[in-house]
């Protein structure tokens, strides 16, 4: 029964941590900074729209 009850608590605690570090950690959209993009000009826009290949 103890082991049931530290298996409860490590989900939980391993749950929480999770979200947690989601949130923590930058899981968001962040802009694309063209000048590091290997072959692409400074000077050349992002193309707008989707394309799938």
């Amino acid at each position: 029964m103890i082991l049931v009850i530290a298996l409860i608590a490590l989900a939980a605690w391993a749950t929480v941590a999770t979200i947690v570090e989601l949130r923590r950690d930058g899981y968001r959209r962040t802009p694309t900074d063209w000048s590091r993009v290997a072959g692409r000009d400074v000077t050349q826009q992002a193309e707008s729209g989707h394309g799938y290949r």
